[in-house]
């Protein structure tokens, strides 16, 4: 079952997670946030001035919306359907970054290891305490960065 979580302006500008919190907390209390891995959307409506070329990643009031939220929930990359792209974007909100007409984002480098091997850890340890192997998830989730996990990397979990 997909769920799929509106923002709008007046939500990103106040840094109101409440739409989220109220999706999750039902998630957690029932017991049931391992049946919608991968199943999380967001739908953002965020106003633009006419003419305003940027993208969403690229908005400051929308990356610290993404900032508060990771804050809260870092292991959300778990539920975020990366098959529509929700990882990637979800990435792109926390890692500085460019977009090239011919390449597409740009991530900085560094800043992305630095991302990655932060999400690496807390989902290793979040996925552990839920009883839910993890090495697949998360050389997966490497991968969709462009980066192969050694299993030597799994060893010292």
């Amino acid at each position: 079952m997909t769920i799929t979580i509106t923002l709008n302006t007046d939500s990103i500008n106040s840094l109101d997670l409440s739409r989220v919190v109220t999706e999750i907390e039902k998630l957690l209390q029932g017991g049931a946030i391992t049946s919608y891995e991968q199943q999380l959307h967001f739908n953002i409506n965020y106003t633009l001035e006419l003419g305003d070329p940027r993208e969403l990643s690229e908005i400051p009031e929308v990356r610290l919306w993404f900032i508060r939220l990771d804050t809260r929930y870092p292991w959300l990359p778990f539920l975020l359907d990366w098959k529509a792209g929700e990882f990637a974007r979800y990435a792109a909100m926390l890692v500085p970054h460019q977009f090239s007409t011919k390449e597409g984002i740009q991530y900085n480098p560094e800043a992305l290891e630095i991302f990655l091997m932060h999400k690496l850890f807390v989902l290793n340890d979040w996925l552990q305490q839920q009883g839910i192997p993890s090495k697949s998830r998360l050389q997966s989730m490497a991968q969709l960065l462009g980066y192969e996990l050694d299993d030597a990397l799994f060893e010292i979990f």
